[in-house]
């Protein structure tokens, strides 16, 4: 399950998708229209700039803007930034592995595969699905999937 933060992030990225080229866009507006805590958002939007997802510009005019194309950024980097690990389990963690600490032996763990394959599916979804989809036709959207 992704955190309430990572959705905030996903929502906050759509409102951005959707005026991309425009300039920038207002913490307050964002928080509007997605009906997220402004101080929450200032948080997750900084986070999101620290990793290069986004710019900022301060000053009259200023807000936030999305520093690459929409097409560029999928959910799978949204959520690895904002949560970490997108495995169910440490030991499948393709970017984040840690050894399990109660498993004697990943070869033989009966756990281990069905959580790589509860990974994959996840990943699946998160890596075909970009921020410009977040604002794509619904119908397309079922269509492309």
């Amino acid at each position: 399950m992704i955190s309430k933060k990572a959705k905030y992030a996903i929502k906050a990225l759509k409102v951005l998708t959707e005026q991309f080229g425009n300039g920038p866009v207002l913490i307050s507006y964002i928080s509007a229209q997605e009906n997220i805590p402004k101080k929450f958002l200032e948080a997750i939007l900084l986070e999101l700039r620290n990793h290069g997802i986004l710019q900022s510009q301060k000053g009259k005019g200023g807000g936030y803007l999305l520093r690459v194309e929409p097409e560029r950024v999928n959910l799978a980097q949204v959520v690895r930034i904002i949560d970490g690990p997108i495995a169910p389990t440490p030991c499948v963690s393709l970017n984040f592995y840690v050894r399990c600490d109660d498993c004697d032996d990943e070869e033989t763990c009966t756990i281990r595969p069905i959580m790589e394959r509860v990974r994959d599916a996840n990943l699946s979804v998160y890596e075909r699905t970009t921020l410009r989809n977040l604002v794509a036709d619904p119908e397309s959207q079922r269509l492309a999937g």
